[in-house]
């Protein structure tokens, strides 16, 4: 049998240039209308039982290309569960060595969150009796963009994941949020929806995530770059989202991202807003200190610089809403790679490990829930 590659479904990625018996050369497809990738999803078949070497030629012209020193991708038969293979980089090239143990094998850069999961996440939280369910509109494929409220105390919490679509853990740890938010008999959850009202969106960019991009919309967008001035015509995305919120207003916010390069599990806040104060700053602080203590794969030694005083980025969601509504807002970064300070040999950094995070988060967000309380007072 003659070995086959494909990628067309949802949140595929991949160009064939060569196959010569077993092994196989490959690119990495930019987003639609931009310079951005560094995000693949195929399907290898007709390899059950053949050493296979695939390699991807344009990984040096990536957009992260320090992210593929020590990364290692993900192979999966069920779609399921993703494990980590032999992988190396040299001179611009990452080779991913495998024996299929079946004819159908998947290749990713991180465990997929398909559109279809999406949906079916979806379907199954809006059959909750707490949740309301709603699209705040159409994306400029003509998908929906799904939000879920959760009605309970005066505090405005909003969580949000994907702005960035190759960036799947982050609906991984939506997954995880969810769970835990919609678990009744969590005494943890029980307290934090008796004193705030959860928005959450789990994923902030369907288009760029059907079509298989790292980080922009249909448009070539970064929405992460569009929260000081959204438009129907490049982000209508953040523009429905940020409507919505100045209807709601904005106590606490996460927004949910992965990092290319960075072995670590981090925070990044909003340091150099021009309306900064030092009660908003203690709290972000104290969230992460909660954090440390919850979760192992959390730490506050590596990170991004931080932006000098009047320095920050508002067309970043989290330095917006510090400025725009007073929140305590942050950025959580997860890695391609894995915790190196807690390697897993086996899968790396996980989806299973991305919504257990997700758990710990809402557990540090429960541990300062007096402190935001007496802010919003």
């Amino acid at each position: 049998m003659t070995l086959s590659i494909s990628s067309a479904f949802d949140g595929g990625n991949i160009r064939v240039v060569g196959i010569d018996g077993t092994s196989a050369d490959l690119e990495i497809v930019k987003d639609h209308q931009s310079d951005f990738y560094q995000w693949f999803y195929f399907r290898v078949s007709n390899a059950e039982g053949q050493d296979v070497e695939l390699r991807i030629l344009n990984c040096g012209g990536s957009a992260y290309p320090n992210g593929w020193d020590g990364y290692q991708a993900r192979i999966s038969y069920d779609r399921e569960e993703w494990a980590l293979a032999d992988t190396s980089y040299a001179d611009g090239v990452l080779t991913i060595s495998v024996t299929p143990d079946a004819n159908s094998l998947w290749v990713a850069y991180f465990a997929p969150y398909t559109m279809e999961r999406h949906h079916d996440l979806i379907a199954e939280a809006a059959e909750h009796p707490d949740i309301a369910h709603r699209s705040l509109g159409q994306t400029l494929d003509g998908q929906e963009l799904d939000y879920l409220k959760l009605a309970g105390g005066p505090l405005q919490v909003w969580l949000y994941a994907r702005q960035h679509p190759g960036e799947t853990m982050a609906e991984w740890w939506m997954e995880g949020a969810l769970e835990k938010l919609l678990d009744d008999s969590d005494p943890v959850t029980r307290r934090l929806r008796e004193k705030a009202t959860f928005h959450i969106v789990p994923n902030m960019n369907p288009d760029g995530s059907r079509r298989g991009h790292l980080r922009t919309n249909a448009a070539g967008v970064n929405l992460n770059r569009e929260w000081h001035d959204p438009s129907a015509e490049r982000s209508p995305e953040v523009l429905y989202v940020r409507e919505e919120m100045d209807k709601t207003g904005v106590d606490f916010a996460m927004d949910v991202h992965g990092d290319e390069a960075i072995a670590a599990n981090f925070l990044a806040g909003f340091e150099g807003i021009p309306s900064w104060k030092k009660d908003q700053q203690a709290l972000f602080d104290r969230f992460a200190e909660k954090l440390v203590v919850l979760s192992p794969d959390f730490q506050t030694e590596k990170g991004y610089e931080i932006a000098a005083p009047g320095k920050a980025n508002l067309s970043m969601s989290t330095a917006q809403l510090a400025e725009r509504y007073g929140a305590v807002s942050m950025t959580l970064e997860m890695p391609f790679k894995d915790n190196g300070d807690l390697p897993d040999p086996d899968y790396g950094w996980s989806t299973g490990r991305s919504r257990a995070l997700a758990k710990s988060c809402l557990d540090a967000l429960h541990a300062i829930l007096p402190d935001l309380e007496a802010r919003k007072k």
